[in-house]
């Protein structure tokens, strides 16, 4: 039986989508077997050979506060959220630190994209084009303050989101969790898809006719919450969520491996992490999305873990009514599994005609594929399974009863024993080192990288392979390999399942978002390019590693502006303080590309010179980084013989809700992250021999960090490597703690520090590496939040 503290439960339930504005109006018609799907009215489809998508019609979608700030996706998931919020029993907190947000999406503001575009490239609408905005604002609806950030997995971006959740509240760090996933439809998915060949021109049909999908939108959002907590204050409790299991293909970009081994691997991991046994699950809602290579490679895989041990498994796909909502579709999904199993329903798959049902019968072996309406069953678990572009595979499950999840609660040091490092000053470690060396700083206020063809040689990457690459998943292979290198790990067919990658970005793929818009703007969605859009799914950047170099464990992209960087680190530790890995590669990943440098500029967040942190400037230095770091338990490093940079010791986050776009934080919310990861570590202020910090020479930034530095690290010397990178987001984010790593090994022997006194006077000071033993690397977002680690010698 799972410990009392361990036990997540769903308390809320929220939906939208195109068969019901509520969970209580999309339940009554998907036990009525509607479609949502129809032809398409939004979109341009002159000369497009399928027009069908199952689209939103909900004319309150503005109601909320300042709508012309948000996205579509936002709307839909806000919708979501305050449906869910309402039926849990919950207020608005007052940014609550135990309560935090992960939602998930895959094409995040691709309506905002296509508006900016085609209708005057309005500032307004840029803040609105990445996916992370939709996290913070449904964090400042909720008033949140725990960690909010957005999954952006593709397909298995809603039910990763739901996994990472019931992690947190495991692991300590929150009691209550909005988790769920929102994505609009866009021409930007809607010409990609077309451009694949894979839109089903007469309405999906999976695991029956398998011509194609079709897409959809909307949003779902559950309440995921601690048992304990839901019991104090006697909260309706749905069912418990027990275990997941996340794995990535190493295979293809887009097409599933056809022998369904990782997605085997995921199904096996949820039902072996949740301490039940295959028979108890008696219903799947799977992934299920109507083309050829999805639904025979998940009719495998059904058959591969539950033949001869479950002659009683019922499974469906509700796509064939909500179409394909992308990052949504896997929290809808959950939505609708909770209701499954709670109402003991199995849902049907819509479209089979009776010549169809005799063709299924040889393919669905024991396993009943519920055709055209629903029917009663009793149900004591289910399973949720989501599979997505760049290989991702998800699996979780609920269930009427606690099972036993595995949960290790281990606070075992976490060894930094890699680095790979890609920036402006150097595509290496050594060059970075050197470059420290020589104190280079930028002359320009916009500086980016530039990969050789000889980089790829060097890490025997094909060119084959690398032309498929868009310039952010360049910078990604390149420094995961070089990071494993670094390692001295070899990825193998033994060991590939026991490491996995965690992505933190800024904007991801916005880049290669926004030049498919333009090529389609252009050309018509007709035209779109199936070589291109790929790249615009933010987690290709990870799945292109996977690809590269083998790892075949948990992989998850998180986005939430520049803290990503230190979010997929602290992401990673959890992943390996659970034991569902013993090796993490964590990376910060953020490009500047001509457009990127644009979109800063007219947001009015470039300086007008290279001035450098706490300089009182009004913009900064616009770079690109991309940072990758081994992480692995201390115990693991010296089992293999690895030499380890540094330890962390501990992590800590804090918010206080600002709007969106708004750089400015508070020191409140920044003095609560140090206070969390100072006592995450087991140490206090004092212990502090130095700081990493994230001013980038604006003011509004600077002033944050030096009010806070000033106060508790007064006359401690301050690391600020964005004088030398400039701002790249995530990347400088897991750079200042690789920075950090580098001096505490003693590969940097020493640096030009800030010292900044308790008046907030600035100087500075030269500083010896041999003097530092514990420090603090810290780094912010947009929208109120801070993340704090600890790093030791």
């Amino acid at each position: 039986m799972t410990e009392e503290k361990n036990r997540c439960v769903v308390t809320g339930l929220g939906m939208i989508c195109a068969i019901g504005n509520s969970v209580e109006e999309s339940w009554k018609n998907v036990l009525a077997s509607v479609s949502g799907i129809k032809n398409t009215t939004t979109v341009d489809t002159e000369n497009c050979y399928a027009t069908l998508a199952a689209e939103v019609n909900c004319d309150t979608l503005d109601d909320i506060d300042a709508p012309e700030e948000k996205d579509r996706a936002s709307k839909l998931c806000l919708k979501a959220a305050k449906e869910a919020l309402a039926d849990s029993g919950l207020s608005k907190g007052n940014d609550d630190p135990r309560v935090s947000v992960i939602i998930g999406s895959c094409v995040g503001g691709a309506v905002s994209i296509e508006h900016y575009y085609k209708h005057g490239k309005n500032k307004s609408d840029i803040l609105k084009m990445p996916i992370a905005p939709i996290a913070s604002q449904v964090a400042e609806l909720a008033g949140a303050g725990g960690i909010v950030t957005n999954v952006a997995n593709a397909c298995a971006a809603g039910t990763i989101s739901v996994a990472y959740a019931c992690d947190l509240i495991r692991a300590g760090k929150a009691d209550i969790v909005i988790a769920g996933g929102a994505d609009s439809f866009a021409s930007i998915p809607y010409s990609g898809f077309l451009s694949l060949h894979a839109l089903d021109e007469n309405g999906c049909s999976p695991f029956n006719r398998c011509t194609g999908i079709t897409l959809g939108e909307g949003a779902g959002v559950v309440i995921v919450e601690s048992y304990a907590h839901a019991k104090a204050r006697n909260a309706k409790m749905y069912c418990e969520v027990l275990g997941a299991g996340i794995t990535t293909d190493a295979h293809h970009i887009t097409a599933p491996r056809e022998d369904g081994l990782c997605q085997i691997e995921a199904i096996k991991r949820a039902i072996d992490n949740s301490g039940i046994s295959k028979k108890d699950i008696g219903y799947v809602n799977g992934h299920g999305t109507g083309t050829a290579k999805n639904d025979n490679a998940e009719f495998l895989s059904l058959h591969a873990v539950f033949d001869g041990e479950n002659d009683n498994l019922s499974a469906s796909s509700t796509k064939a009514m909500t179409g394909h909502c992308l990052g949504a579709a896997g929290a809808i999904e959950a939505v609708f599994s909770v209701k499954a199993l709670t109402e003991n329903t199995v849902l049907p798959t819509l479209g089979y005609s009776e010549e169809d049902k005799e063709k299924l019968k040889e393919k669905a072996g024991k396993i009943e594929f519920v055709q055209n309406v629903p029917h009663s069953k009793e149900l004591t678990a289910v399973m949720s399974n989501s599979f997505a572009f760049g290989g991702n595979n998800a699996s979780i499950i609920f269930s009427k009863n606690a099972g036993d999840v595995k949960v290790s609660k281990s606070k075992a040091d976490i060894a930094i024993t890699g680095l790979g490092i890609v920036n402006p000053l150097g595509h290496t470690k050594e060059a970075y080192i050197a470059s420290v060396k020589a104190d280079s700083k930028p002359s320009e206020t916009s500086i980016h990288s530039v990969i050789e063809t000889s980089e790829y040689d060097d890490l025997g990457i094909k060119m084959a392979f690398y032309r498929k690459l868009d310039n952010f998943s360049q910078l990604q292979v390149v420094t995961g390999m070089r990071a494993l290198k670094d390692a001295k790990l070899t990825v193998t067919e033994e060991n590939a399942k026991e490491i996995g990658n965690i992505v933190g970005t800024s904007e991801g793929a916005l880049g290669s978002t926004y030049d498919f818009e333009e090529l389609i703007g252009e050309k018509g969605n007709a035209k779109g390019s199936a070589f291109k859009f790929p790249n615009t799914v933010y987690n290709a950047a990870g799945g292109y590693l996977s690809i590269c170099s083998g790892l075949k464990g948990y992989s998850v992209t998180v986005t939430s502006g520049p803290v990503s960087g230190l979010t997929s680190i602290l992401y990673s530790m959890n992943v390996i303080r659970e034991g569902q890995e013993k090796i993490m590669i964590a990376t910060g990943n953020d490009e500047n590309i001509p457009v990127i440098d644009s979109l800063f500029a007219e947001l009015g967040y470039k300086a007008k010179t290279a001035e450098g942190p706490f300089s009182g400037g009004d913009g900064f230095v616009i770079g690109d980084a991309s940072t990758s770091i081994v992480l692995e338990e201390t115990s693991n490093a010296r089992a293999r013989g690895a030499e380890v940079d540094a330890r962390i010791l501990g992590y800590g986050s804090g918010r206080k809700n600002v709007r969106f776009g708004a750089l400015s934080g508070t020191s409140e919310a920044l003095e609560k992250a140090v206070a969390d990861a100072l006592a995450d570590s087991g140490i206090n202020a004092g212990d502090i021999d130095a700081v990493y910090g994230f001013a980038n020479g604006m003011k509004a930034v600077d002033d944050i960090e030096k009010s806070v530095l000033s106060k508790l690290f007064a006359g401690k010397p301050v690391f600020e490597i964005k004088e030398r990178t400039g701002e790249g987001r995530a990347g400088t984010a897991a750079l200042q703690a690789a920075h950090a790593a580098l001096m505490l090994h003693g590969d940097i022997e020493s640096d030009n520090a800030y010292v900044i006194a308790s008046d907030g006077s600035v100087s500075r000071r030269m500083t010896e590496s041999s003097s530092l033993n514990k420090v603090l690397v810290l780094s912010f977002a947009t929208g109120g939040s801070y993340t704090a680690l600890v790093l030791s010698r």
